[in-house]
C-alpha cells in the first residue's frame, strides 16, 4: 500500500522528506510549469496563441537607421495561471512563462511603400502584421536557473517555420543584464505591456 501511495505521489511531481511532503515552488503558487527534458533544453509550448496577450512592442529598422535589434512586431503571451498569480500579487510567480512571438512588418509593392516603411491602408498610414518569424519563450525559475539574475531563462525556437520542438537557453550574458537594467518589474519590459500594468494591483 505504501509503495502505491508513493508511486501517487511522485508521479504528480511531489517529493517526499522527513517532515513529509514538499511541492515545487511553482506548483505551491498554482503555477503550470515549462516541461523540460534530461538534456535541460525547454520544449515548446502548445498552446502559447491561447494564452494571455499582453501587448506588441514595435522598433522598426526604417526608424531606427535601418539596424533595429528587434526590427519585428512582438506579440507577447503570458501563461494563464502565472498571469492569475500576477494579478492577485503583482509578483511573478516562479514557473512563470512569457512567450514572444515575432511577425514581420507586413510589405506591399515598392511603390505602394512609404520611406519609413509603413503602408496605407484601409484604415490609414502605419505598420501591419505580416507573416510569423520566430518564437522566443523566457521562463522564470530561481532552482534550475540559480545562477541566472533573476532566475530567468531566455530561449528561441527559431526564426522560420515550423519552430524547433526544443530549445536550449541563451548565456545568461546575452539577455539577462538588458533586462536587469531596463525592465520595470522583475525582469519583465511591463512599461510595454499594458495588460500587465493595468491587472497589476494598486
Amino acid at each position: 500500500m505504501r509503495h502505491l501511495i508513493l508511486s501517487a505521489v511522485l508521479a504528480l511531481g511531489l517529493t517526499v522528506g522527513h517532515s513529509g511532503l514538499s511541492i515545487s515552488a511553482a506548483q505551491a503558487q498554482g503555477v503550470n510549469q515549462a516541461k523540460f527534458n534530461s538534456d535541460g533544453k525547454v520544449n515548446i509550448p502548445t498552446d502559447w496563441r491561447q494564452w494571455v496577450f499582453v501587448g506588441t512592442p514595435l522598433t522598426p529598422n526604417a526608424l531606427n537607421g535601418g539596424k533595429a535589434a528587434f526590427p519585428e512586431f512582438h506579440n507577447v503571451y503570458i501563461e494563464p495561471s502565472a498571469y492569475k498569480h500576477w494579478k492577485k500579487t503583482g509578483k511573478f510567480a516562479e514557473g512563470t512563462q512569457i512567450a514572444k512571438e515575432l511577425v514581420l512588418i507586413r510589405k506591399k509593392d515598392k511603390e505602394e511603400m512609404n520611406k519609413d516603411g509603413s503602408t496605407g491602408e484601409v484604415s490609414g498610414v502605419g505598420y501591419f502584421q505580416g507573416e510569423f518569424t520566430g518564437l522566443e519563450l523566457t521562463v522564470k525559475d530561481n532552482k534550475r536557473f540559480a545562477k541566472d539574475p533573476g532566475g530567468w531563462a531566455y530561449f528561441s525556437f527559431g526564426h522560420k517555420l515550423p519552430y524547433a520542438k526544443t530549445a536550449k537557453a541563451f548565456p545568461a550574458k546575452s539577455c539577462n543584464a538588458c533586462h536587469q537594467s531596463a525592465a520595470a518589474d522583475d525582469f519583465v519590459f511591463t512599461q510595454f505591456y499594458p495588460v500587465l500594468r493595468a491587472a497589476k494591483p494598486k
